[in-house]
């Protein structure tokens, strides 16, 4: 397995991470701990989760299951040394939490005591913002997004009241270092600037969605992450599953996330699965599995620090592990980059 600095923090996480949103809801508790003994035992070295999961769906009867999971897991194990632990705060808007009001010094306060508490450790290594009080572009709103509702006194007031709470939870060794995830270019500058203005912490980290299907990185903020060596945590590289190849032919396997979240959030378009089919085509031609492909091109990027995926089964998670094995030729990328250039946006 590959390491990537994080950022420019002394943090090194391996290039493949594993994704447990389905931890409590999909995947039950014991697969779940074999999941992150089997990912450790093959070189990953950090785990994602967020207060708001599991997913699929999201309820407040399940709510931070996600956490207590994995938190039992480092009471018992004790791994908790040969593990990164990444876990998100919950943005305005989530009902569940906090009745939806928006992350704040104060928000961020209960959320992370509750986080420590739910992960049973005294310190979180990478602490991110779910999304951006203002809005953000990124599940599938980039079709009609308009930022023209924004005050970007509140933003930068915001961000401020942010960094301060930040600051004080690394010199307390609460966490490592902080992060974003469904950000833009402009907004992960301002975070950036205002740090370096006011001596605050520095984000090391973006979390957006990223993968063969999904490719909005690739332009502005490709640019920032490798000037201002900001790490992007590649969310969805497998699509959901498109990337698997499962959802072809109108098929819905049972207990798939297609089975509980028909359209996948978005992602189910008529132009995904002609994408599909041509990245499948190009795998075979290469010999290769069409998700061992997704992730191998992921793990090509030069600002993608690491791609968390996930499994609902342990099973699952030991076929998708065989992808660190793989590495993609320059005609492969070649012919990725002209199907890309034919399917540019499925969805």
């Amino acid at each position: 397995m590959m390491m990537n600095r994080l950022g420019d923090t002394d943090i090194y996480i391996s290039d493949l991470c594993l994704g447990t949103m389905t931890f409590g809801t999909q995947t039950p508790e014991d697969d779940a701990h074999r999941q992150i003994d089997m990912s450790i035992d093959h070189g990953i070295n950090i785990i994602d989760t967020a207060e708001m999961y599991p997913v699929n769906p999201i309820s407040a009867r399940t709510q931070g299951d996600s956490e207590r999971i994995i938190g039992r897991w480092v009471k018992t194990s004790g791994r908790r040394d040969q593990i990164k632990i990444a876990t998100k705060v919950t943005g305005e808007g989530n009902k569940i939490i906090r009745n939806g009001i928006p992350i704040s010094s104060q928000t961020i306060r209960t959320a992370i005591e509750s986080s420590l508490r739910s992960l049973c450790t005294d310190y979180i290594d990478l602490y991110q913002l779910h999304w951006p009080n203002r809005g953000s572009y990124m599940f599938r709103k980039n079709w009609h997004y308009d930022p023209t509702g924004q005050d970007i006194s509140i933003t930068l007031a915001h961000m401020e009241d942010v960094l301060e709470v930040m600051q004080e939870l690394i010199d307390e060794g609460l966490i490592g270092c902080f992060g974003l995830s469904n950000e833009s270019a402009w907004g992960t500058s301002r975070w950036l600037r205002m740090a370096e203005e006011k001596n605050h912490p520095k984000v090391h980290a973006i979390q957006n969605e990223y993968s063969l299907l999904c490719r909005l990185f690739d332009t502005d903020l490709a640019e920032l992450a490798h000037n201002e060596k900001v790490g992007l945590l590649a969310y969805s590289p497998l699509a959901t599953g498109f990337l698997t190849g499962k959802y072809q032919d109108g098929a819905i396997p049972e207990g798939s996330r297609k089975s509980i979240s028909p359209k996948l959030g978005g992602r189910d378009t008529a132009r995904v699965r002609p994408a599909v089919a041509a990245y499948q085509a190009l795998a075979a031609q290469h010999g290769l599995d069409l998700a061992h492909l997704a992730l191998a091109w992921c793990r090509t990027r030069p600002f993608v620090a690491s791609a968390i995926f996930g499994a609902t089964t342990s099973e699952q998670l030991a076929y998708l592990l065989k992808s660190a094995d793989i590495e993609l030729s320059e005609e492969c990328l070649k012919d990725i980059n002209e199907i890309h250039r034919q399917h540019p946006m499925p969805y």
